[in-house]
């Protein structure tokens, strides 16, 4: 039998079929480079070190302290240079994170003030109502047993977690909190750690839950693909400050390895073996990540809640924990509140970028809900910086930053481009500084810039709301109040 040759034109078409093909097969492969939009919805993993300073990790400067994933997490993503804290102590900090809105507009000012109350809309409570599955493990600090603020009522269908921020002092607890997404709650024994006994450490525990976590939610077909949103607060390298009352040496870890033959005081070998443990911590995280094959559609965020603190017996100043800033803990000027932000999404983003935009806790809120595809409420403070992240233009951004403070006094900050303006007292005046020319704040300039002040205290008039809580003449008694001792 003979085989009869093919027209040409038939030859010619069946070519270009094949090169038409070959493109689009190239197309496809080009859809899944890094860059390009997300197939689904991403998922969230915010990771919070506790007391963690600017100066504390190797990608912001740190000579001794090893934190080697820390760094290649800032090497595969963005690093911000310019973020801020929403508060320089735990609690109000946490509930600008949680709420969208600066320390003038929460209820939670201070370490005092511990419940949010049935109006206040978390992200969790966005992100669980658009679909996602949403969890808190650590410390929460926002809502105790009983309130309208434990986290079953704020947004997260599990926790795994330190309600109260005091007990989260302690490294070997004898309890810890549980909720699930059917109501269940209860308090998780640990006998190891009765009478003083140190058998189980919180970060172990809490690293343990949260691969856990990332194991039972990753989006796949068998959940639709559900995304989920996962805030891991560490208590890491919080002081212990019973202990150190008791010591002199508020930080436990269970070992100070790598350091143990460094000729340092004890009490800086255990902040920093903390600090390199919770490094190891989150690369198990990111190592589960990818063996779950959901890395590179889960955006990762690593922040802290405040500036570096003096507890427990360790100086700040013994690992340049603020690096170039004045100030820790507690104080409004830039050590104690600009913090590390680090941010990576290998579909979203480009690897190996800093990012000098001025930002705050208060702009989680509406990024991650424009990132689920939803509206922030109207009422928030933040600002989306999801077009930072992604390498665009930020057209929006913030005029004023604001913060304030009532341990020891009333006090408020506020940042307006370059400018960053302190105040002491009710009344007192206005420091100013120029962070592009002064970033450790040593020159006010205040007497020199009369119309910058006149702008920063028009702003300062309508910056805070008064209610019930904290009315006007709260900022008065405060200024005659001393420092708490629970940070």
């Amino acid at each position: 039998m003979k085989f009869m040759r093919p027209p040409k034109n038939l030859i010619t078409l069946v070519l270009a079929v094949c090169v038409g093909l070959l493109a689009l097969c190239s197309a496809n492969a080009q859809a899944t480079e890094p860059h390009a939009p997300a197939p689904r919805r991403p998922s969230i993993l915010f990771i919070l070190a506790d007391d963690l300073g600017y100066g504390d990790l190797g990608c912001y400067g740190q000579q001794k302290i090893k934190t080697p994933n820390i760094d290649k997490l800032a090497a595969e993503g963005m690093r911000f240079t310019s973020c801020y804290a929403g508060s320089t102590v735990c609690a109000p900090s946490r509930a600008t994170l949680m709420l969208g809105k600066h320390t003038g507009h929460v209820r939670i000012r201070g370490n005092s003030d511990q419940s949010l109350q049935g109006d206040d809309v978390t992200i969790a409570e966005l992100l669980k109502a658009s679909g996602y599955s949403t969890g808190i493990i650590g410390k929460w600090g926002l809502g105790e047993e009983g309130t309208s603020g434990v986290p079953g009522k704020k947004g997260f269908d599990e926790c795994f977690a330190f309600l109260n921020q005091t007990e989260a002092h302690n490294y070997y607890p004898p309890f810890l909190y549980q909720s699930d997404s059917q109501g269940n709650r209860r308090r998780v024994m640990y006998s190891e750690n009765a009478d003083g006994q140190k058998g189980k450490y919180a970060p172990d525990l809490f690293t343990e839950t949260s691969l856990n976590f990332l194991r039972l939610n990753r989006p796949t077909q068998f959940n639709k693909y559900r995304p989920f949103f996962l805030y891991l607060a560490y208590t890491i390298p919080h002081a212990n400050n019973e202990l150190g009352k008791k010591t002199g040496n508020g930080m436990e870890v269970p070992s100070d390895a790598p350091y143990s033959s460094e000729p340092w005081p004890q009490v800086e070998k255990n902040k920093a073996a903390m600090i390199t443990r919770m490094d190891n911590d989150i690369g198990q995280l990111m190592e589960k990540l990818k063996e779950l094959k959901i890395d590179n559609n889960t955006i990762v965020i690593f922040a802290s809640d405040n500036g570096p603190h003096k507890e427990g017996g360790v100086d700040p100043k013994y690992f340049k924990s603020s690096g170039p800033l004045r100030g820790i803990k507690r104080d409004l000027y830039e050590g104690g509140i600009r913090v590390p932000l680090i941010v990576r999404w290998p579909w979203g983003m480009k690897a190996g970028t800093t990012s000098d935009l001025p930002c705050a806790f208060w702009d989680f809120l509406p990024t991650a809900a424009e990132i689920a595809r939803l509206s922030p409420p109207k009422d928030s403070d933040g600002i989306s910086i999801l077009p930072t992240l992604m390498g665009k233009t930020q057209t929006n951004r913030h005029e004023f930053l604001y913060w304030e403070f009532h341990e020891g006094g009333f006090k408020q900050a506020v940042r307006m481009g370059d400018w960053k303006a302190v105040r002491h007292g009710v009344d007192g005046p206005l420091e100013l500084y120029n962070l592009k020319a002064d970033l450790g704040e040593q020159d006010n300039v205040a007497d020199k810039n009369p119309e910058v002040v006149g702008k920063i205290e028009a702003y300062l008039k309508t910056a805070r709301t008064t209610d019930e809580r904290w009315p006007a003449k709260t900022m008065a008694e405060n200024a005659k109040q001393p420092a708490e001792t629970v940070p």
